[in-house]
């Protein structure tokens, strides 16, 4: 199963992703977690000690690494570089693991058909390519905010696509250009997950205004969400309310999943 979390800026889609990771981890599922912010925070969520984030650097950061697999420096515009540069060891090579979730940090995932082609570009759209073809049992990418990523070529190969949404007007606005972008790649299975939803009213509002896309479950709003990224441990483990939802989340996606498959 390869899942991309995405959604607008700040709705939470690292902290689903953490918890989703968990869930599966705990479960004995193989879990890759790849964060493709430019800004990563996902080794916080999932509660990883200071001393392995240390050894996390994000791929796109790695001038060296690029300029050696690439042929070329980062940055430069124009001249020869490798289009499809070796990657096959980067996961294993690069990620840290920690209770069962191996992560990965991508950092920027600029891999723009229209704009221009550079190392650092093609570094990272082989690496996503690879990430996609590889047998891991469960595969979730955060990606950063907004829809811009819907435009690569390589997204329309996951499995579905999570929307994290608040129960706000703006949130499904973006969640619509979400699923348009994604249908006009040949997305179509994209599923819409609530966040910071306080009360049964915060929940309909959800259930009778989602755009279109299927509504498999929400997190309550939660102020020990705070409270764990404050004292550095794992959401999963502070947070029983969220840790329930997600469990009723793996097992929804774990029934639609089972229902393709007859299909």
């Amino acid at each position: 199963m390869k899942l991309a979390i995405t959604g607008k800026g700040g709705v939470g889609k690292t902290t689903l992703t953490a918890l989703l990771a968990q869930s599966y981890a705990d479960v004995g599922r193989q879990v890759l977690a790849v964060d493709a912010d430019p800004s990563p925070c996902l080794a916080g969520a999932l509660g990883f000690p200071p001393e392995l984030r240390k050894e996390l650097h994000p791929i796109a950061e790695m001038d060296a690494l690029i300029e050696e697999r690439t042929g070329a420096k980062p940055g430069t515009v124009g001249g020869f570089f490798t289009l499809n540069p070796r990657v096959d060891d980067i996961p294993e090579r690069f990620s840290v693991l920690h209770r069962g979730v191996r992560l990965l940090e991508m950092g920027s995932v600029d891999m723009g058909g229209s704009g221009c082609i550079c190392p650092e570009s093609a570094m990272l759209k082989t690496l996503f390519t690879h990430l996609l073809f590889r047998k891991d049992d469960i595969l979730l990418l955060d990606m950063y905010a907004g829809v811009e990523h819907l435009g690569r070529a390589t997204v329309d190969f996951v499995d579905a696509m999570l929307v994290v949404v608040e129960p706000t007007r703006r949130s499904l606005g973006t969640a619509v250009q979400i699923k348009k972008l994604a249908n006009d790649i040949g997305l179509q299975r994209l599923y819409l997950v609530g966040n910071k939803v306080r009360n049964d009213e915060e929940a309909k509002f959800l259930e009778t205004e989602t755009p279109d896309i299927p509504l498999i479950g929400y997190l309550p709003a939660d102020l020990k969400v705070q409270e764990a990224d404050r004292l550095g441990i794992p959401v999963y483990d502070n947070v029983q309310s969220l840790k329930n939802a997600t469990q009723r989340i793996t097992a929804r996606l774990n029934e639609l999943t089972r229902d393709e498959a007859v299909e």
